[in-house]
């Protein structure tokens, strides 16, 4: 037998799990202007980082860039109908520094999703006292024509340090598809995604 056939073989495996490794469940809310008529999955699309470095946030921008084609749209190769805006925010933590149950309040302005809320959120994390990272993804859809907003999401996950949610790589992929499951989804509803 052929030796990079045989590799070949053997490696196979291997890459089909990392396409399948478990990483925990993800929150995600998001935010869209159907009720308004507007149409999803349709047009034109580009990609882009609106914090931090592009190089770093890659492996996030290129998630999405598969979700927004999964759903409809197609890659611009000159202007393009819609703009995705991806920020990316990691906070690592010690088990020891957060409670099981955390209560947030937020609220924000200028957005389609404007407004103070308040959340209940258990910390998946409840492991002692070891380290973890908590990763938010957070997309929005600007119409180019006008600039309005015309979807945005956040998808939340928390992982132990060294689990595979830790991994930008795996996280993003997780993050994104997460956050395009049912697209649009729901206004304004927050679920979990296993």
């Amino acid at each position: 037998m052929n030796l990079t056939r045989y590799a070949s073989l053997i490696l196979l495996p291997l890459t089909l799990s990392a396409c399948m490794i478990p990483t925990g469940p993800v929150e995600v809310t998001r935010f869209n202007r159907v009720a308004e008529g507007i149409v999803y999955g349709t047009g034109s699309f580009a990609v882009t980082a609106t914090n931090g470095d592009s190089l770093a946030l890659s492996p996030y921008l290129a998630a999405v860039q598969r979700e927004m084609e999964r759903v409809g749209y197609s890659k611009a190769l000159d202007g393009s109908d819609v703009i995705a805006e991806v920020s990316v925010q990691r906070v690592q933590f010690n088990g020891n520094d957060r409670n099981p149950v955390s209560v947030g309040v937020g609220g924000s302005t200028g957005s389609y999703g404007s407004g103070v809320g308040v959340g209940v959120g258990l910390n998946l994390n409840a492991l002692g006292d070891q380290r973890g990272i908590e990763t938010t993804l957070n997309v929005r859809i600007v119409r180019t024509t006008d600039n309005l907003v015309i979807w945005e999401g956040r998808a939340v996950q928390r992982g132990a340090l060294n689990s595979p949610a830790a991994q930008p790589g795996i996280a993003s992929s997780k993050l994104a598809e997460s956050l395009f499951k049912d697209f649009p989804g729901t206004s304004g509803e927050t679920v979990t995604v296993p």
